[in-house]
């Protein structure tokens, strides 16, 4: 079932942004549509909402990285609009966080993007959109960090070891919060 999310996801994003005039806007409502719709039927088609809004992000990553100027352009925006169409549903913010960034990083790695670049990226997106939907800036870092954490390590522990690195030197990221975060990912 995830699956079948995750290429319908993929096929919708590329149908929206290609060809449009402004591919990222394109790409955010694309996006922001896809999680709504999904969110309100995963229980009808029998799926936990944490692994649909990642299968919705993961798909959107997989769509939009071929047709958006880069995969860490894909990945922000598409976690940005994945959490605030997220958030119109009723579902924790905090877990959709985690969720949509697990599954944005692993979209992002398998069609080839830098995990490093793909994760600091990620965060980014999460934080952006936290400010538009209410949540405290520094709960969806640290959600945000557990969940490209956890994707990361899903991947390898080689891309686990190089997302940690590079959220710990983001310059945009604060260096606190995250390292609470990557220590209270290993605890989990």
């Amino acid at each position: 079932m995830l699956d079948r999310i995750i290429n319908e996801v993929k096929g919708a994003i590329v149908a929206a942004v290609k060809g449009a005039d402004d591919i990222i806007t394109a790409l955010r409502t694309a996006v922001k549509n896809q999680t709504t719709r999904v969110l309100k039927n995963a229980g009808a088609i029998g799926i936990a909402a944490e692994d649909a809004i990642a299968g919705v992000a993961e798909g959107a990553v997989k769509g939009a990285s071929d047709i958006v100027v880069s995969s860490t352009e894909a990945v922000k925006n598409t976690v940005h609009a994945a959490i605030e169409g997220a958030s119109e549903t009723g579902v924790d913010i905090l877990t959709a966080v985690r969720n949509v960034v697990r599954g944005a990083v692993s979209g992002a790695a398998e069609v080839g993007g830098d995990i490093a670049v793909t994760s600091v990226a990620a965060v980014e997106g999460a934080v952006e959109a936290a400010g538009k939907v209410g949540v405290d800036a520094s709960k969806a870092v640290s959600s945000a960090v557990i969940g490209v954490i956890h994707g990361a390590d899903n991947i390898g522990s080689e891309a686990g070891s190089t997302a940690r690195k590079a959220l710990l030197n983001a310059a945009s990221l604060p260096r606190d919060v995250v390292e609470k975060a990557i220590k209270g990912s290993a605890e989990k």
